[in-house]
């Protein structure tokens, strides 16, 4: 499904490559609508690389303030791994859109 994040892709792609993602979907709040007008903020299920504890957590934020700059608004980054309602994952498994992995 396209997202209005299109025109975006490439630069989101050049980011997770900087960032050592692995996986970038986008999910919820944004799956399938547009990104206009800017408001509300913008969901995304990350996977980083292996990193070191204090690597991963730099990462973590500098991607999601990359996204954020990126997009004029609010970003949302959750870990998969992090999920622990099993609710919210179903929910997550059936609006995820992939939008870079290595």
């Amino acid at each position: 499904m396209a997202t209005s994040l299109g025109p975006f892709r490439e630069e989101i792609a050049r980011l997770c490559t900087a960032h050592q993602v692995r996986r970038l979907d986008l999910f919820d709040s944004a799956h399938g609508k547009t990104l206009s007008p800017p408001t509300g903020d913008v969901d995304f299920l990350v996977e980083f690389l292996p990193l070191a504890p204090a690597d991963y957590a730099r990462q973590y934020f500098a991607l999601r303030e990359a996204l954020s700059d990126l997009l004029g608004r609010e970003v949302d980054l959750v870990v998969e791994r992090a999920i622990r309602n099993p609710y919210f994952l179903a929910n997550l498994q059936h609006s995820r859109e992939p939008l870079f992995a290595v």
